[in-house]
């Protein structure tokens, strides 16, 4: 898959008019307001609710939504395990979402490149990386370009971590009892 195979549909918005979101947007009167791009990045293993929260929430912070879905290899890098989802399959989940208006697999680590490739306006993190080292780096690479940085609340309940423990859990063997440990006897 291609770098423009995961844009597809995003080439031609900057500039555009407020309204050609998906929800027609744009309003009343006024001045016209800038056509915002946002670019929501994740690795969307085991997708779950909070992902979705997440792309809901940013949907509605923009006129045009781009999803990243970081590749096996970055979330390796990243994350220190690979995901349980093949890439080809995060993407397709991420896509067929009808808060997101088109998918960009992330190849390279540096958001900022990742910007200068898909050229968004508004970037969406977790805020888990608020006040953070990476989060206040991310600010100020951001700022740098005139790209807002938006945190949405974390989604303490569930996530793909949660997720995975509980499949570790469920994959282990069970260990078989010896029939006096089964009965509440022991010699």
């Amino acid at each position: 898959m291609t770098h423009e195979d995961g844009l597809r549909g995003v080439a031609g918005t900057e500039g555009a008019a407020a309204g050609g979101g998906r929800d027609g947007g744009g309003g009343g009167g006024g001045a016209p307001r800038a056509y915002r791009v946002g670019y929501a990045p994740g690795v969307y293993d085991l997708f779950h609710v909070g992902h979705l929260n997440i792309l809901r929430h940013a949907r509605a912070r923009c006129d045009y939504l781009v999803a990243g879905v970081v590749s096996d290899e970055m979330a390796l890098l990243a994350k220190g395990r690979a995901p349980v989802v093949p890439l080809v399959e995060r993407l397709e989940i991420v896509r067929s979402v009808r808060h997101v208006d088109a998918a960009f697999v992330e190849t390279v680590p540096d958001k900022v490149e990742t910007w200068r490739q898909v050229r968004f306006d508004v970037l969406f993190k977790g805020d888990d990386w608020r006040g953070t080292d990476k989060g206040r780096k991310l600010e100020r690479d951001f700022a740098a370009v005139g790209v807002e940085v938006v945190y949405f609340p974390y989604t303490v309940h569930t996530s793909s971590t949660l997720l995975r423990r509980a499949l570790d859990v469920l994959a282990e063997p069970v260990r078989a009892q010896p029939a006096a440990e089964a009965r509440g006897t022991t010699s």
